[in-house]
């Protein structure tokens, strides 16, 4: 009887279109496989935006655009891994991917291949171009057939080196196309670097001549539509730095709310939430909760929030605990993370969302009604004792714990403090009184030139008390409204003919105004 052998996992290797560098452009296969992969062999042309879907266990080799994989592939996959090869645009646009994918076959591996968003389909889109169907899709470089690709019915796209651009214009003027031809050229295409020119064949190295790097070029009519299509960058807040002073795990939803608008957010953390400097008081209302002390619990923050559900998973607890127990919220997203934990909150302000608007909603205790008279409130060491005392007046008993301490966060890079000084960011936004004192201290104040916007009347107040003018206060205390108020600001400036210095050097308009160079 022969021994019994140990097979080895089978691995696999699947080659993955990165499209033009955003990862929201991805297919949703290339993100799952980016998430699961044991190893990732990245092109150095792919942006850290898509090589950031890895996995945490995953490991990632960013390798040169000139060293061909395959036999790196096919080693991983004998090991038992799987295997990401992650390439610019579409796998099999160059003949680069396919040979990469044969030696795959060759070497008995499976084989997967997802497509990407290639450059010549992206980017005319994003910069409303609707290229449309004949077209004909070139690379410009020696050897090109120029008579051919200039007699070609339809549009053309082109790719090429900024430099290349004139070469190209006066090709296709010398083989016959009208220099009066419609041409736009992109660069940084889908990005929030994207900029973009529109011109003709004639004026198109003049208008485009401060552009750098790679671009691409579309000739034809349909590029006179892109003034009225070019959603890309005439949205609000395009091209807008905006620096973000929040706590390290909340930044992200902001930061979001900001791309939507085309800002290019900088994060910045001011503050840093840790645990009380003693459990005990947090412990014992724990307890007091799951024993039936309290008939109200008010939250006023996220951060109450998660630190109350935590206290309760080290007690092996879950939202269960609030059974019997009536729950409040200061606003709409306190709620919302309530929500997420399992517990839907009775009590919460509709209009003015904060500690005055939750007691103006806020009924008195009544002895008859009201079997308990005791209030749980959960909160920041630094909070103000506006609810307390409010609640206070309306016969409650109170139990005011400290969940969180919010410290202030080391100083951010001198490049970034000088920026804020100098007036290299168009705008700042405010989330707390705390992000407002914490980001003038470890950071400085921000020039008068640079938008400031609140998310609520204590901000503003806090902002004001360091003598700094606040142009935007959110209509409503939460992050995508702050955000929103923000862009509206940002057009009725844009109407009136008005941009922060910031952005005016930055201004990526669609005509030769565009020579911001790069």
């Amino acid at each position: 009887m022969s021994p019994t052998r140990t097979r080895r996992p089978a691995g696999q290797v699947a080659l993955v279109g990165a499209g033009t560098g955003d990862p929201g452009l991805l297919a949703l296969r290339a993100a799952e496989l980016l998430a699961t992969a044991d190893l990732v062999i990245a092109d150095e042309r792919i942006s850290e935006a898509v090589l950031a879907l890895a996995g945490p266990a995953t490991e990632v080799l960013v390798v040169s655009s000139d060293e061909p994989q395959g036999a790196a592939l096919v080693a991983a996959s004998k090991d038992g891994k799987h295997v990401v090869r992650l390439l610019p645009g579409d796998p099999f646009l160059t003949e680069d991917g396919a040979r990469e994918a044969e030696a795959v076959v060759k070497g008995k591996q499976r084989l997967e291949v997802v497509p990407g968003l290639p450059a010549p389909v992206a980017v005319p889109a994003f910069a409303g171009v609707p290229v449309g169907l004949p077209r004909t899709v070139a690379r410009v470089e020696d050897g090109l057939d120029w008579a051919g690709i200039a007699s070609a019915p339809g549009t053309l796209v082109l790719t090429c080196a900024s430099g290349e651009v004139a070469k190209a214009a006066s090709a296709l003027i010398e083989h016959g196309r009208r220099a009066q031809t419609p041409v736009s050229v992109t660069y940084g295409g889908t990005t929030a670097e994207q900029r973009t020119v529109l011109s003709t064949l004639d004026n198109v190295e003049a208008d485009a001549a401060e552009l750098s790097g790679e671009v691409v070029v579309v000739v034809g009519d349909a590029v006179k539509k892109a003034d009225k299509l070019g959603w890309f960058e005439n949205r609000a807040l395009y091209g807008w730095r905006v620096l973000v002073p929040r706590t390290r795990d909340q930044a992200g939803v902001l930061s979001t709310a900001l791309r939507a608008y085309g800002a290019i957010p900088v994060e910045v953390p001011t503050i840093a939430v840790e645990p009380p400097r003693t459990p005990a008081p947090m412990e014992r209302a724990i307890k007091g909760l799951v024993t039936g002390r309290y008939l109200w619990v008010a939250f006023t923050s996220t951060n109450a929030v998660m630190a109350v559900r935590e206290k309760l998973e080290d007690f092996g607890l879950d939202a269960r605990a609030f059974a019997g127990v009536k729950v409040a919220a200061v606003g709409e997203a306190t709620a919302a993370a309530l929500v997420e934990f399992g517990i839907k909150p009775e009590l919460v302000p509709t209009e003015e969302q904060s500690s005055e608007g939750l007691l103006r909603v806020w009924a008195p205790f009544d002895d008859v009604f009201d079997p308990i008279d005791r209030v749980f409130l959960p909160r920041a060491d630094i909070a103000t004792d506006t609810l307390v005392a409010g609640l206070k007046d309306l016969g409650w008993q109170v139990d005011d714990v400290t969940a969180y301490r919010t410290v202030r966060a080391a100083p951010p890079p001198a490049e970034t403090r000088e920026a804020l000084k100098g007036g290299g960011f168009d705008a700042v936004l405010f989330t707390s009184s705390s992000t407002v004192r914490n980001l003038v201290g470890i950071a400085g104040k921000p020039h008068d030139t640079t938008i400031l916007a609140a998310i609520g009347p204590a901000t503003k107040a806090t902002a004001e008390e360091l003598g700094l003018r606040v142009d935007v206060l959110s209509s409503k205390p939460d992050v995508a409204t702050l955000v929103e108020d923000l862009a509206e600001f940002a057009l009725q400036l844009r109407a009136a003919g008005e941009l922060p210095p910031a952005a005016k050097r930055r201004k990526g308009n669609k005509k030769a105004a565009s020579r911001t160079k790069r």
